[in-house]
Order: structure tokens, then C-alpha cells, then sequence
């Protein structure tokens, strides 16, 4: 007898194409592709009504897409065998009975999914709620909740965590909780793909970006990548012993912004212009530093006049 093909060891990539997502005439996700990679934290942002949270629900099987595809492995989420095991998501704070203790609520998910309920403890424990597992949901904090909801997106130990907003409710330590959480997960070879607002903490937490507006690709890559691609958009930081012999030396070539404790910040010339300048007019230089744009300069530019939903 002919023994069976083995199937292919699932990878956990993420691949989203020409995913398109359409209601009542208003088009939420157009024409959508990207590839979410193992092995990374990828960020996924947007502004406001940019598509992001219908197409993590394309992505999850919550929504079927008006056209295109989103495939997990090269499996559709509602293909995947025991999806639990393979694709862990958080799309919104965690909801729960009330009256039942945050132990209870995911031990009856480990019930549900055939998987041991000791799980339940040891995912309490990887998101820091083991003292609270035997309270009850209705006294949980929104930080609470939100970790309540991570332990349920990795009960079944998943190669692939999507998570919406998860910050959402934590403290700074918790931030940072979360940030060395996902970076660890990844590093064990998962796919972790995140939306979020809070463009600092994306730009420390994650390795590669996908930016949407109004359901449209703006730019994809690495966080370098994506930073370096507003290039023009450096500055260049001089302090200086005589600021305004120094900028009246640019004439028309720079723009000049005189901070509140005289420091110079100068874009449209780069440091060794500027340095040039300042040796032809004479003046000392104390600081010169070229400053790179961060995530929020870049994303805020990516975006603009890209934000409406058509």
C-alpha cells in the first residue's frame, strides 16, 4: 500500500492578498497584501477606521472577505485542525462570566479544546496572574482582563498569536511585561503580528511594520527600513555659540527651529553642511547630531490625508 504524502510542517507564516472587504458600499480593506514572517514581531498600524481590526478578523475567520485571501500556514483559519493549537488571537479585552474566577474561565476553554487543564495554571503564571487566578472576573481591572485574554490566545501553546490593541488598559510595567513577552515568543520561532496605537512602544517592540490608511497598503519592511525611507526627514541638532550668526549663514537653504534653550533644530541640510556653515561664519560648534526620525514623525507623514474610509 502507497503510504501517505506527509503533510508539510505548518510554518506559521501569515500571507494576506488582494484582501478586499466590502459593506453596504463602504470599502473597509482594499485590495490588501502583506506577508507576516515566523520568527518576528510584526506591527501592524494604522490610523483610526484604517481597516486594521476587520482585516485581523479576515485573518481569524470572523469575516469572510468580499474578495481575496488571508491563509495561515497556506491553511485558511477555517481549515486549520484544532485551530486553537496552531493560531492564538485577542481582538478585543478579554470577556469572561462575571461570578467565574479567571482559573475557571480557562479551564473550561482547555475543556472545550481537549487540551490538559493544568494548561490553565501554567498560562496564568506566563501573564503574571496566578494570584488573581481564584478571583472572580467581575473584580478584574481592565489590565487584568487584557492579560486574562493573552493566557486564553496562548492556551494552546500556538505558533501564531494575532493580537488587536493588547496593550490596551496596562501600566508601564505591564507594557513592558507584554513587550518582553512577545519578543521572547517570537524569538522561540513564533509569528506574532500586533496593532496597536502606541507608536513608541511599537517602534522597541517591533522587528518588521505593515501600515495601512483608509484599507490600502502604505508601506511595509522593517522598522529600519520603514524609518529610513523618511530619510529626508532627519534633523540635524547643533548647539551652537552664536545662533543666529549661524542661521543667517543658511540663507534659504534650511529650515530653522529655535528651541526654548537655544539649541538649533535644522532640516533640509545635513550635518556636514550645517558643520560647514558654522566654520564660515565663525561660530563654535558645542553639539552637532544628526536626529533620524522616529515611528510617530514617520507613521504621522505616511498617513496624512490617507485616513478616510471611502
Amino acid at each position: 500500500m502507497r503510504s501517505a504524502t506527509p503533510r508539510p510542517a505548518f510554518d506559521g507564516q501569515i500571507v494576506v492578498s488582494g484582501l478586499t472587504k466590502r459593506y453596504n458600499g463602504v470599502t473597509a480593506v482594499d485590495d490588501l497584501s502583506f506577508v507576516v514572517r515566523p520568527g518576528r514581531v510584526t506591527g501592524f498600524l494604522g490610523p483610526n477606521g484604517a481597516g486594521k481590526t476587520t482585516t485581523l478578523r479576515m485573518i481569524l475567520g470572523l469575516a469572510t472577505p468580499t474578495a481575496g485571501t488571508a491563509t495561515i500556514g497556506g491553511i485558511r483559519y477555517a481549515d486549520l485542525p484544532e485551530p486553537l493549537r496552531h493560531v492564538g488571537g485577542l481582538l478585543e479585552t478579554s470577556a469572561a462570566h462575571r461570578g467565574r474566577t479567571g482559573r475557571n474561565h480557562l479551564r473550561i476553554i482547555c475543556q472545550s479544546v481537549g487540551i490538559p487543564l493544568e494548561r490553565a495554571d501554567e498560562v496564568l503564571e506566563l501573564v503574571g496572574l496566578t494570584p488573581a487566578g481564584r478571583r472572580r472576573f467581575k473584580g478584574y481591572s481592565l489590565g487584568m482582563r487584557q492579560r486574562l485574554g493573552i493566557a486564553a490566545a496562548l492556551i494552546g501553546d500556538p505558533r501564531v498569536l494575532i493580537l488587536d490593541e493588547p496593550a490596551n488598559g496596562l501600566d508601564p510595567d505591564g507594557i513592558r511585561w507584554m513587550r518582553d513577552l512577545l519578543k521572547a515568543l517570537a524569538a522561540d520561532g513564533r509569528t506574532v503580528l500586533v496593532s496597536s496605537h502606541l507608536l513608541a512602544e511599537m517602534q522597541q517592540l517591533a522587528d518588521d511594520l505593515v501600515i495601512i490608511a483608509a484599507g490600502r497598503l502604505v508601506t511595509q519592511g522593517t522598522v529600519d527600513s520603514v524609518l529610513d525611507s523618511m530619510a529626508h526627514s532627519a534633523r540635524v541638532l547643533v548647539r551652537i555659540s552664536d545662533a543666529e550668526k549661524l542661521t543667517a549663514a543658511f540663507g534659504d537653504d534650511a529650515v530653522v527651529v529655535t528651541r526654548e534653550n537655544g539649541d538649533l533644530h535644522i532640516t533640509g541640510m545635513d550635518a556636514t553642511a550645517v558643520g560647514e556653515a558654522a566654520a564660515r561664519a565663525g561660530v563654535v560648534v558645542h553639539q552637532l547630531v544628526t536626529e533620524r526620525p522616529d515611528l510617530e514623525d514617520v507613521f504621522l507623514e505616511l498617513t496624512r490625508g490617507k485616513a478616510t474610509i471611502r
